[in-house]
């Protein structure tokens, strides 16, 4: 079904994806795309938690340093 959806708004089969995948593998090498990954999900997050309006009131995630 992700195929589907991929290739209906992008045009991307297969082939093209698994390309994709190996040039960001190239580029950011594999300890690197986690992290990556990791802002991505937490921006995502705190994009759904101000659309929603809980923005500066909602509760702030614990920091790790």
């Amino acid at each position: 079904m992700l195929n589907n959806i991929l290739l209906g708004i992008f045009g991307l089969g297969g082939s093209e994806m698994i390309i994709i995948l190996i040039i960001v593998l190239l580029l950011f090498g594999g300890k690197k795309i986690p992290e990556l990954m990791k802002g991505l999900g937490k921006g995502v997050k705190e994009f759904k938690d101000a659309s929603k309006g809980e923005g500066e009131n909602a509760s702030t995630p614990e920091k790790k340093d």
